[in-house]
C-alpha cells in the first residue's frame, strides 16, 4: 500500500513537471507574433500569458475528461503506465524545446499514453476511436482551419486599410495584438492544462482514490493551471524565436489575423472536448498570415523541419513511453532507474541549451532568429 501511495505521488509530481515543460514549450503560441512585432515587450508578453493560463484553466473540464476516460481503458490500467507515458512526454518537448521546433506537447503526452499502454496491456487497451476523432483528426483539421483563416483574416484586413495610413493605423493593430494574444492564451488555459488535470485524474483513479468518470477535483485543477503558468512565465524563447521570426516575417496586421484565428479554432475545439495541438494551430495560422500578405513568404525549410517534428512526435513520444514502461513494470527498481534517466536526460538538454542561449534580451535579433 505504501509502495502504491509512494507511486501515486511520484506521478503527481512528474505529470506537474510536464505541466510546466507545456508551459514554456507553447507560451510561443500566443506571444511569439506579440513579441516578434514589437506589440510587446517579452518579459511583460510571458507574464500577460501566464495570467490568462492559469484563468482559462478554469473554465472548462472538457478536455480532461476525454483524456481521463476516453484515450485508453481504464480497466487493468496501472499507474506506473501513466508515469512512463509522462517520461516519454516530457523528454519529447525537452528535446523539441532545444531544437527550437514547435512540436505539439499534446501529441507527445499522447504518444507516451499509447505506448505505454500497449507495452502494458496490448493494443486492445486502446479506445481507436477516440483517438481518430479527438486526436488525429482535430490534428490535420486544426492548423489548415486556422491556416486558412488567418489567409483569408490577413487579405481582408490589407483589403479594408489599403486606403489608410500604415503608421496611422499601427497603434490599432497592436492594440488589437494584445487582446488577441491574450485570447489565445486563455485558449491555452482551457486546452492544455487540462490535459495534466486529465492525467493526474487518471492515475486517481488507477490508485483508487477517485471513481471512474470523476471529474477532477478543485486541487488537481489549481496546481495544473499554476504549474503551466510558472511555465509559461519562464518564457521557452528558442520555441518563440522560430515561430515569430523563423517562419515568416510578421507585420501587426498579419499579427492580429494570425491570433484570432487561432484562438477561435482553439476555443471551439475546447467547446468539444477535442484534444487538438494549441501548437499545431498557431503555427498553422502563423504561415497562413505569411501567405496572406501580398509579397510576404514563409520560410519553407523551417515550416519542413516542423511538419517532420510533428509527424515524429507521437511514435517518438510512444516509443520512449513503451520504454520506460518496459523498466517500470520491472518493480520499484525498475520505476527508480525510470526516474532517474528522466532526471539525467532532462539535465543533459539544459547543459547543452546553455551553449547558445536564447533568452528575452535577444529573441528577436535577425541574426539569431534566421539560424
Amino acid at each position: 500500500m505504501e509502495h502504491i501511495t509512494l507511486l501515486l505521488g511520484i506521478v503527481i509530481v512528474t505529470a506537474l513537471v510536464f505541466d510546466f515543460t507545456n508551459g514554456f514549450h507553447d507560451t510561443a503560441n500566443a506571444m511569439a507574433t506579440t513579441i516578434s512585432t514589437g506589440a510587446l515587450k517579452p518579459k511583460t508578453a510571458v507574464a500577460m500569458s501566464a495570467v490568462l493560463n492559469l484563468v482559462g484553466a478554469f473554465l472548462s473540464v472538457e478536455v480532461a475528461k476525454t483524456i481521463s476516460g476516453g484515450i485508453v481503458n481504464e480497466d487493468g490500467l496501472k499507474t506506473e503506465v501513466i508515469f512512463a507515458a509522462l517520461v516519454g512526454a516530457i523528454l519529447w518537448n525537452l528535446l523539441t524545446w532545444l531544437v527550437g521546433l514547435p512540436s505539439s506537447s499534446s501529441h507527445a503526452l499522447f504518444g507516451g499514453l499509447i505506448g505505454a499502454a500497449v507495452m502494458s496491456m496490448g493494443w486492445s487497451s486502446i479506445n481507436g476511436g477516440t483517438v481518430v476523432t479527438k486526436v488525429l483528426i482535430p490534428a490535420l483539421a486544426a492548423p489548415l482551419v486556422a491556416g486558412l483563416a488567418a489567409t483569408l483574416a490577413t487579405r481582408l484586413t490589407y483589403r479594408i486599410g489599403r486606403n489608410t495610413d500604415t503608421k496611422a493605423t499601427a497603434k490599432g493593430y497592436r492594440a488589437g495584438q494584445i487582446a488577441s494574444a491574450g485570447l489565445v492564451s486563455l485558449a491555452h488555459g482551457t486546452n492544455d492544462a487540462q490535459k495534466t488535470m486529465g492525467i493526474i485524474t487518471l492515475a486517481l483513479v488507477t490508485g483508487g482514490v477517485l471513481n471512474p468518470g470523476a471529474n477532477p477535483p478543485m486541487w488537481v485543477i489549481v496546481s495544473a493551471g499554476v504549474a503551466i503558468a510558472l511555465g509559461t512565465y519562464l518564457g521557452g524563447w528558442r520555441i518563440i524565436r522560430t515561430m515569430g521570426r523563423g517562419l515568416t516575417d510578421l507585420q501587426p496586421q498579419q499579427g492580429f489575423a494570425a491570433q484570432t484565428s487561432a484562438a477561435t479554432v482553439i476555443l471551439a475545439s475546447s467547446h468539444l472536448g477535442f484534444s487538438l495541438s494549441t501548437t499545431q494551430s498557431c503555427s498553422g495560422a502563423v504561415m497562413g498570415a505569411g501567405l496572406g500578405r501580398k509579397g510576404g513568404v514563409v520560410r519553407w525549410s523551417t515550416a519542413t523541419r516542423m511538419f517532420v517534428a510533428w509527424g515524429l512526435t507521437l511514435p517518438a513520444a510512444g516509443l520512449v513511453g513503451a520504454g520506460a514502461e518496459f523498466l517500470t513494470k520491472q518493480g520499484p527498481w525498475g520505476v527508480a532507474v525510470t526516474a532517474a534517466l528522466l532526471i539525467a536526460g532532462s539535465a543533459v538538454i539544459w547543459v547543452l541549451s546553455r551553449r547558445n542561449a536564447v533568452t528575452h534580451t535577444n529573441v528577436t535579433d535577425d541574426e539569431i532568429a534566421t539560424t
